[in-house]
């Protein structure tokens, strides 16, 4: 944020064209007046040789002058040369070559001369010289060896220039090189090391001049540095590199900047002091350069003459150089000339008095001649560097110059004499309305002329005292300053000019007004893009004034587009885009007086595409690329991308070749044989990329084998009895030839078969029929017509994938009520890469099945634990492998029964089957028959069979107890011993002796709760036989029916 400030009395538009405050008095141009000067081009004249040739020379008078121009002083004739011509109504010269010609040809020393019937006025002597930016001669430069330690100086020696060239030292990749104390380019544009260390070998060293008109830069062929290095680097007392010796002397000219150079080598690097002999360095204007080894003092003078001397020392020591400083001076002024107005028979003077060293001359003409021929005037005396004139008259009338000259340049001045008898007369209009601003220093006008010169005096609202002193001030030619405006000034003033012919006056009323002031400035921003900006400008001024507050951009009005919004205390741009950067000035104003206030919006933008790209050092595998950097629009350039496109391969598509820093614009391209290179460039900065640069011209390089094989190698089954083999194929850059192909051999692993080779111009070959997922050995060889590329390395591939075998082992165990646990072992077959694990299973309980729950596990994983649900299902699990081709085999396996769920499973499986039901019905039917028949054998007093051996008891080792069966003794008349449960389950014993309760063991026997008969009959046992074993055997009840038939 600023505020930019006019002048302080810069508060109106009738405020004239103040002259300044000790100027002389002007002639208006309505009287007659001889020629004077008021513009021409500066003594030094250098041009660009691209454009037209401009020489100014403007002049006023009355009547009007007409010009011509000499040309290293003789008449030059405007009209012979058809290239020349002067502007009308002015003296200007302008030369015209868009029709040819060399601007070389009209180079020299040109004066301008304006002439009327009064007399004649004179420009400079204007030097016209064309610039030059010659070309730096080309050079080998063997490289420069140099110990580790000494001091070394590169020297740069430019082409002469006009003006003279910028000197600056990059190395070959247009990189700056960094300079220290130790490391630094002189004022003449060579570069010094005061000591050379290892490193300097790791970059070049060239140096480049920038000439100022052709906006150019010449880069010398570069240095390359040996450093032979050693054990160790002995230290060394300074001595002094530039300037040589212990003494020297220097000339500077009077306003000139004067600057001293000590540069010193040294281990280690010496530092430098300044010091001036007899007093001190002048502070105010000297100050130091290149890290201490250059003195600067500004605007020199005759005081800073003396001697200087700098000191370069270091832990060894310390060593002076004295520099005695002579000043010399060009001439400059002590009293200008200046115009004399005179009227008839008054006296007057022209003072011509100048300075310099040596001393200047001083020189009068009179319209252009010396004044020795003119012709004699016995009222003009000369006395060096003074005319006197006495009772001047009309033919006094002239144009006088003093040209006073040394050595080192000169200085022209023109002063005219008129003679005039004019009463006193106001230029300004009549009864002005003048407001102003208070507190401002202010001015009141009162131009007027008259000859003789007219006194002139102020007063204030009537009163007789003139106003003078204080805070008002009277100036030469009329102009009364109030140094400080208060309320109490305002009034009415008038100005009386007074001369020997009469007297005019003229008055002005002055109004007093508050200033107009900007309270809340715009502040300077960074907008991105397409963001938006909002610019405050609030103002507070006198209400009894006009207020208009305007916008304007890089100190032009702006214009108020659709994209901005102006509202009376802020500016509002939507959308910002690069063309929106710059300043704003708010300017708040009034008839009187105005306010500004100044920001500055960045907007930050993408970089402008390089242009200009030139190939050269061409190589066989290498070229160098330079182009010219566009605008970086803010955000500096951090990035050079340098892209390439071949015409063979890829036509038309761009590749990345190299990247640079931002700093460079010129860089060596590493190259590949046989591709037909076009290159562009890519600047990049933190907003983003440029546009591509427009192409270069295509440069081809030579071919050769290839010097690389294809990446990504890989061989993979597409189906179970084939491998694929595929790659990537080469790019342009690696293909190093013409007709590239690819030579693709392979054979099993681990087998002495021969490699099996085909010719291939693709990126994929088949490779079939192959066993399912056996290894192979996979060699793949690029070629061209220039030879084969390197061995290749060999990859192992698998042929085709098929579904692997089922898991091994699979087991279920049951460590609790709670979980289930689950092991498996790899397939014995897995045919390919098993990529994981399928389970599937449910819970069941009797016919009822619960819901299906499949589980995927990862290829190392052969455990799993399932949570029970509930404590008397049981589950069935079903596991598979997996490969890409899919799922293989399945086992199948179900979980073990607990001896609770055993029992129901029983109850559930056995009692609700119809084989059961049935083979319970047949026996319960038999057992019934047998009842009968034993009743009916009961009834008829009928014996059973008796047994071969009647007195030998059922014992352990009958043969037929084994098998559950026993003989009834009719003999013995033993009851039959048996059981038969009721269906409440109690056991009913017969009060007959032939109740079946004899043939049981008493009373165990039951139904099921389905009412089956799971009664077991046993052989009658002694009490204590039966009480001695804890379990009898049971027998079926078939054997039980048998054992009684």
């Amino acid at each position: 944020m600023a505020r930019p400030q006019p002048p302080p009395w810069v508060h109106a538009a009738f405020l004239l064209c103040f002259l300044s405050l000790g100027g002389a008095i002007e002639i208006p141009m309505d009287l007659s007046q001889p020629p004077t000067i008021t513009k021409q081009s500066v003594k030094d004249h250098i041009v660009d040789p691209r454009d037209n040739i401009l020489i100014e020379c403007e002049a006023k008078g009355n009547p009007a002058p007409s010009f011509h121009w000499t040309r290293n002083s003789r008449f030059f004739n405007v009209a012979k040369d058809p290239r020349v011509s002067m502007r009308r109504r002015s003296g200007t010269l302008v030369i015209d070559f868009r029709s040819g010609g060399r601007p070389e040809e009209y180079e020299g020393e040109y004066q301008c001369f304006a002439r009327n019937k009064f007399g004649t006025a004179l420009s400079n002597r204007i030097r016209l010289q064309v610039s030059k930016s010659p070309l730096w001669p080309k050079e080998n430069l063997d490289p420069v060896v140099v110990q580790e330690g000494a001091p070394l100086t590169l020297q740069c020696n430019p082409p002469p220039g006009l003006p003279s060239p910028v000197i600056f030292w990059m190395s070959s990749a247009m990189e700056p090189i960094t300079q220290d104390k130790r490391v630094s380019q002189g004022h003449n544009g060579d570069l010094y090391f005061s000591n050379v260390m290892v490193q300097d070998m790791q970059t070049d060293y060239s140096c480049n001049a920038r000439f100022h008109f052709t906006h150019t830069i010449q880069q010398k062929n570069p240095f390359t540095l040996k450093v032979l290095t050693t054990r160790g680097v002995a230290e060394r007392t300074p001595t002094f590199m530039y300037p040589l010796g212990t003494a020297s002397s220097q000339m500077v000219l009077r306003g000139m900047d004067l600057l001293l150079e000590c540069i010193a080598s040294g281990v280690p690097t010496p530092d430098i002091a300044w010091y001036k002999k007899g007093g001190d360095l002048p502070s105010h204007k000297a100050k130091f350069e290149n890290f201490n080894k250059a003195l600067r003092i500004t605007n020199v003078s005759e005081e800073d003459s003396g001697e200087y001397f700098c000191l370069a020392s270091n832990k060894m020591g310390s060593i002076r150089h004295t520099i005695s400083v002579r000043v010399k001076a060009a001439p400059y002024w002590l009293d200008e000339p200046k115009n004399l107005i005179l009227a008839p028979g008054e006296d007057g003077r022209l003072v011509c008095r100048a300075n310099g060293n040596p001393k200047p001359t001083v020189q009068w003409m009179v319209n252009g001649e010396p004044l020795q021929s003119a012709p004699p005037n016995p009222n003009r005396e000369v006395t060096g560097d003074t005319i006197i004139f006495r009772d001047t008259q009309i033919s006094s009338r002239a144009v006088y110059q003093c040209n006073t000259s040394n050595e080192h340049g000169y200085l022209l001045a023109n002063a005219f004499v008129s003679v005039l008898d004019v009463p006193p007369r106001m230029l300004s209009p009549r009864n002005q309305l003048i407001r102003v601003i208070l507190y401002n220093r202010t001015r009141l006008d009162c131009p007027f002329f008259g000859s003789p010169i007219p006194t002139l005096r102020w007063f204030k609202n009537g009163q007789g005292s003139n106003l003078d002193g204080g805070n008002y001030h009277v100036y030469e030619n009329g102009s009364l300053e109030i140094k400080m405006i208060r309320k109490e000034d305002q009034g009415i003033y008038t100005c009386v000019a007074t001369n020997i012919l009469g007297k005019a006056e003229n008055q002005v009323r002055l109004e007093v007004k508050d200033p107009t002031r900007i309270y809340r400035m715009p502040e300077d921003q960074v907008a991105k893009r397409g963001t938006t900006v909002q610019l405050e400008c609030r103002v507070k001024h006198d209400p009894s004034l006009k207020l208009t507050v305007s916008w304007m951009k890089d100190d032009e009005p702006l214009y108020i587009g659709n994209r901005m919004k102006k509202e009376d205390d802020s500016l509002t741009i939507f959308g910002v885009a690069e063309r929106d950067q710059g300043s704003y000035t708010c300017v708040a104003s009034t008839e009187l007086d105005q306010d500004l206030a100044k920001a500055y919006l960045t907007v930050l933008g993408r970089p402008d595409r390089p242009r200009d790209l030139e190939l050269t050092d061409l190589a066989e595998r290498s070229v160098r690329l330079t182009w010219i950097p566009g605008d970086d629009n803010n955000s500096p350039i951090t990035d050079y991308v340098v892209q390439f496109e071949e015409d063979q391969f890829q036509p038309g598509v761009w590749h990345d070749h190299s990247k640079f820093p931002g700093s460079v614009n010129s860089a060596v391209l590493q190259l590949s044989p046989y591709v037909n290179y076009q290159f562009r460039v890519i600047a990049v900065n933190e907003v983003g990329s440029s546009h591509p640069s427009l192409p270069s011209e295509r440069y081809r390089t030579s071919g050769a084998p290839p010097e690389s094989n294809p990446s990504d190698v890989k061989g993979e089954g597409t189906r179970k009895n084939n491998m694929e083999i595929t790659w990537t194929p080469m790019n342009a850059t690696s293909a190093f030839g013409p007709n590239l192909r690819y030579i693709v051999k392979w054979r099993r692993r681990e087998t002495r078969e021969s490699w099996n080779n085909v010719t291939v111009w693709g990126s994929r070959y088949v490779v079939g029929p192959t066993p399912v997922y056996v290894p192979y050995e996979i060699r793949v060889q690029a070629e061209n017509d220039f030879g084969k590329g390197p061995e290749p390395e060999t990859v192992i591939g698998y042929s085709g994938e098929d579904l692997p075998s089922a898991p091994r082992r699979f087991r279920v165990r049951q460590p609790s009520l709670q979980t289930i646990s689950l092991e498996w072992d790899h397939p014995e077959h897995p045919n390919g890469i098993l990529t994981g694990y399928s389970l599937r299973y449910l819970a069941f309980n009797g016919t009822k099945l619960g819901k299906q729950i499949v589980e995927n596990f990862s290829p190392n994983q052969t455990k799993f634990t399932v949570q029970r649900a509930d404590p008397v299902s049981r589950y069935r699990f079903t596991l598979s492998a997996r490969t890409q081709v899919g799922s293989g085999e399945a086992v199948t396996e179900e979980s073990p029964a607990s001896p609770n769920e055993a029992y129901t499973n029983n109850q559930t499986d056995i009692a609700t089957q119809g084989w059961f039901i049935g083979l319970m019905c047949a026996i319960a039917l038999l057992v019934l028959i047998l009842l009968i028949v034993c009743f009916i054998k009961r009834s008829r007093g009928g014996k059973y069979p008796v047994r071969e051996k009647k007195d030998v008891p059922l014992g352990p080792e009958d043969p037929k107890e084994e098998d559950g069966s026993f003989d009834y003794s009719d003999e013995d008349n033993k009851p039959l011993q048996g059981s038969q449960t009721s269906l409440d389950g109690t056991i009913k014993q017969q009060e007959s002796d032939d109740s079946l309760v004899d043939y049981g063991e008493g009373g165990e026997g039951q139904f099921n709760e389905d009412g089956s008969f799971i009664g077991q009959y046993t052989v009658k046992k002694d009490k204590e036989e039966t009480e001695g074993n804890e379990s009898s055997e049971a027998t079926s009840p078939v054997n039980a029916i048998y054992s009684l038939a």
